[in-house]
């Protein structure tokens, strides 16, 4: 009995962790919505939103978007994959070599943390801790379109990340 206990606090720890932590960074936030992202069925992450008191999203606001991955992603494969859906969208993406030192591999059970700074700014942290500060025009909206834009890789995702 005491190691079913233990192994059910270790599952709901990675859930409990990242909110205080958004807590600290973001005061205020609250989860707005979740959502599994599948490619060909397999799930690849699950997404939190954070915003002010769980309200709608509000792209003027600052905002969170918690990424937990399923399955292990080089570095190479997130830096890639995020600037062609950023380009798939029609956004200007930063140069390779930023997205480079905010990226690093991920292994299932690994979370991403963006946090948005006004619209030039995002902070991204991987599992508590902060890998980049990333200053580009309009990234905010550029980036966190790929999970919240109208044309996302998958409309029912971005529905229910936004709490919808």
């Amino acid at each position: 009995m005491p190691r079913l206990f233990a192994l059910l606090c270790l599952l709901v720890l990675p859930v409990a962790a990242p909110a205080s932590q958004v807590q600290s960074l973001l005061p205020g936030a609250e989860q707005r919505g979740a959502a599994m992202f599948r490619l060909l069925g397999l799930p690849i992450y699950q997404a939190r939103l954070f915003t002010p008191n769980a309200a709608p999203l509000d792209w003027s606001q600052d905002f969170g978007i918690e990424l937990t991955y399923q399955r292990r992603i080089s570095q190479s494969d997130l830096v890639d994959a995020t600037l062609r859906e950023m380009e798939r969208m029609g956004n200007p993406p930063p140069p390779a070599a930023k997205f480079a030192t905010c990226f690093q591999e991920v292994e299932p059970g690994d979370s991403y943390l963006a946090i948005s700074r006004g619209p030039d700014r995002l902070e991204f942290r991987l599992n508590g801790r902060k890998t980049c500060d990333l200053r580009h025009k309009g990234i905010k909206r550029d980036f966190m379109s790929i999970f919240l834009g109208p044309d996302s890789r998958s409309a029912r995702f971005t529905q229910a990340l936004l709490g919808q």
